[in-house]
């Protein structure tokens, strides 16, 4: 991998984010949650659970897997709602930021940058977790599927952001823990990249391009796109 420049990034008039595991461990949250909801359905293990939303071809958002996992376990269909609104609470209340990130925001913001959110979640998702981590108002907008079309890597939501901010690929970066959905399709694109590999939580093996700048912590942004 290539190492985090040190001479920095001045020409970045606009950075886009991703937001989960590239802002807060959203893995974590999601683990918490699953742990919440075989504990009220009084079966079942969480573990094998959280492997219902890595399953090919079904969304990692979708809460359609609690449903299947509870009816697949056998357990009582009363329970079933009400483990899904135990899912959705305790996932939200776990979302806590990675060290160092309004540090960098508010750093950012300061220094003139515009930012953006690009995510897949859905856009009332997006807004209720920046809103729990206390960061939504850094961003200028949020972009995501229901809004611009598409999922990432789709180009739609970038292109959404960069007219809505307003700002050119050449003077934007992408920051995401995804190299397949977020460096790649904005490599694409022409805008600079920053690989949150701090948040990365795929298998995957050799990357399918390399970013501008690699972080270990979030914080790395602050000495690469600021005086």
């Amino acid at each position: 991998m290539q190492e985090t420049s040190c001479t920095g990034d001045r020409a970045v008039k606009a950075v886009l984010f991703d937001m989960d595991n590239t802002l807060w461990d959203f893995v974590a949250a999601k683990r918490e949650a699953c742990r919440a909801v075989v504990e009220h359905a009084g079966k079942g293990d969480a573990d094998e659970l959280f492997s219902y939303f890595g399953r090919p071809g079904v969304g990692f958002e979708d809460p359609g897997n609690v449903i299947e996992y509870l009816l697949d376990i056998g357990a009582n269909g009363s329970c079933v709602m009400p483990c899904c609104r135990v899912y959705e609470q305790v996932k939200l209340a776990s979302i806590h930021l990675y060290p160092g990130v309004d540090e960098t925001l508010e750093t950012l913001v300061s220094a003139g940058l515009s930012l953006a959110v690009v995510t897949d979640a859905h856009s009332s998702q997006a807004r209720a977790r920046l809103s729990k981590a206390g960061i939504i108002e850094h961003f200028a907008c949020i972009v995501t599927p229901d809004i611009s079309g598409g999922r990432k890597p789709d180009h739609a939501s970038f292109l959404h952001a960069l007219r809505t901010l307003p700002a050119h690929p050449g003077d934007a970066m992408v920051v995401g823990d995804s190299i397949r959905r977020e460096i790649e399709p904005a490599h694409a694109l022409g805008m600079r990249t920053a690989y949150a590999l701090y948040g990365d939580r795929s298998e995957t093996g050799a990357p399918i391009c390399r970013p501008d700048h690699v972080l270990d912590d979030i914080r790395d942004l602050i000495a690469i796109l600021t005086p």
